[in-house]
């Protein structure tokens, strides 16, 4: 097979969605003919630094960015979205050209994984895929309260977003055209289905690690813990990843031996160091700002279990790395962490407001700090649940399963036109 990607977000040795597109299309390209990908030139420099030290043949990419004057658009999260909706404009004609060249086989927009955001590379005239998606997630209201109004602010914009994407003509010719939306929750599967997606095929989480990753992460042993204990959490400091519902979580569970590590920069530092103090825990909080990927990753095999408070994430990479270094997690039962964690592997905590939660959390915390074997059980099973669905070859063997699905669906449907000509001319004669 010859596939065309379209990753916005792509780059080398990054988690997120610039990870997710990088790793998807490596191993996709160890599987199929030939791979070629379109993506953001300020992608370009550790895209070619990476495949100097490791080529990938078969994978060739394209770099592609707006005019110079609208690039001032690739700055802040707002202005970022109308650089990645223009961006695709231009990105379709690339892969025009590209198809009449090439003769691809299927187009799979990768990256940016936003439902309610358009690809019009769905405008060639081959078999389309969408996803993975997400972005149907929402924050429950109850929630709300504990927002800065800057918080409030963004929440009412995310849903003045999702509404005006869910009316633009563009999405909804992106979800017509699509051969198969692949989702990563069932809040994300409502929302494609409502834009008149005919299939739609779900799946564990739209993240995965590498064969390097899981050798790296196998070395950590959850047992070797003395006191002080330590619970980390990781991610951007955004109100929505309620690390201020993991602060007073932490708080109520009263370790003797407990610390709580943070990791990541963000607009909440501020409030969140001013809640640790008010909360009488700032001598066991470090906050540890940003730290280079591999850094973080050895902090987090360094701790016990991770705490991921998010009330809208789709996808969460950390939450597998977490379970592929045998950490435990405990998490909100939302999103995209309510697919990927089971009671085998951490804790999903029902919290229909923030004081549930907050309770839920610190039963937790207080368990896995008192049950060492616990921890070593759950870690196990989080290792196992990772080396069986969430390794990128093996989530590459699945996409290349679907490709040819859709390819042989596609392929009987033609056989059958014909069939149907040649009857329908029978019949006339």
């Amino acid at each position: 097979m010859k596939i065309l990607v379209s990753a916005y977000a792509c780059r080398p040795k990054m988690g997120s969605e610039p990870g997710v597109g990088w790793n998807m299309v490596q191993e996709l390209a160890h599987k199929c003919e030939a791979v070629w990908v379109i993506t953001r030139q300020d992608n370009q420099p550790s895209i070619e630094a990476e495949l100097s030290r490791i080529p990938v043949p078969g994978l060739k990419f394209v770099y592609h960015d707006l005019p110079a004057w609208a690039r001032w658009w690739n700055r802040g999260q707002t202005a970022l979205y109308f650089h990645y909706y223009f961006w695709q404009i231009g990105a379709y004609f690339q892969a025009r050209k590209l198809h009449q060249q090439i003769n691809f086989n299927l187009v799979h927009h990768v990256t940016y994984g936003r439902y309610c955001f358009p690809s019009f590379l769905s405008l060639l005239p081959i078999p389309f895929v969408w996803g993975p998606l997400g972005g149907g997630e929402v924050a429950p209201k109850s929630f709300w309260r504990d927002f800065h109004w800057s918080g409030k602010v963004y929440e009412s914009l995310r849903e003045v977003s999702r509404w005006i994407g869910e009316r633009d003509p563009f999405v909804k010719m992106t979800a017509k055209r699509s051969a198969v939306a692949i989702v990563c929750t069932s809040e994300t599967a409502d929302c494609v289905s409502a834009l008149g997606t005919k299939r739609i095929e779900k799946i564990l989480g739209q993240t995965g690690v590498n064969q390097q990753d899981i050798a790296q992460f196998e070395q950590y042993n959850v047992s070797q813990f003395q006191a002080p204990i330590r619970f980390i959490s990781m991610g951007r400091l955004l109100h929505w990843k309620g690390f201020h519902l993991g602060l007073r979580a932490f708080a109520a569970a009263n370790l003797e031996n407990g610390e709580y590590w943070i990791i990541g920069e963000g607009p909440e530092r501020q409030r969140l160091e001013a809640l640790a103090n008010k909360l009488g825990i700032a001598e066991k909080v470090k906050f540890l700002g940003s730290r280079p990927r591999e850094e973080a990753l050895r902090i987090l095999g360094e701790s016990c279990a991770l705490i991921h408070p998010s009330l809208h994430d789709f996808s969460p990479t950390v939450c597998i790395e977490a379970m592929a270094a045998s950490r435990p997690v405990i998490c909100l039962n939302l999103g995209g962490p309510a697919f990927q964690i089971t009671e085998q592997t951490g804790f999903k905590i029902i919290g229909n407001n923030p004081e549930d939660a907050v309770n839920g959390m610190a039963e937790a915390i207080v368990r896995l700090a008192k049950d060492p074997e616990l921890r070593a059980k759950m870690g196990q099973a989080g290792q196992k649940r990772v080396s069986e669905l969430y390794n990128w070859e093996i989530k590459a063997n699945s996409l290349v399963a679907l490709y040819e699905d859709i390819l042989n669906c596609q392929q009987s449907l033609l056989s059958q036109s014909v069939i149907q000509t040649k009857e329908n001319n029978a019949q006339v004669i």
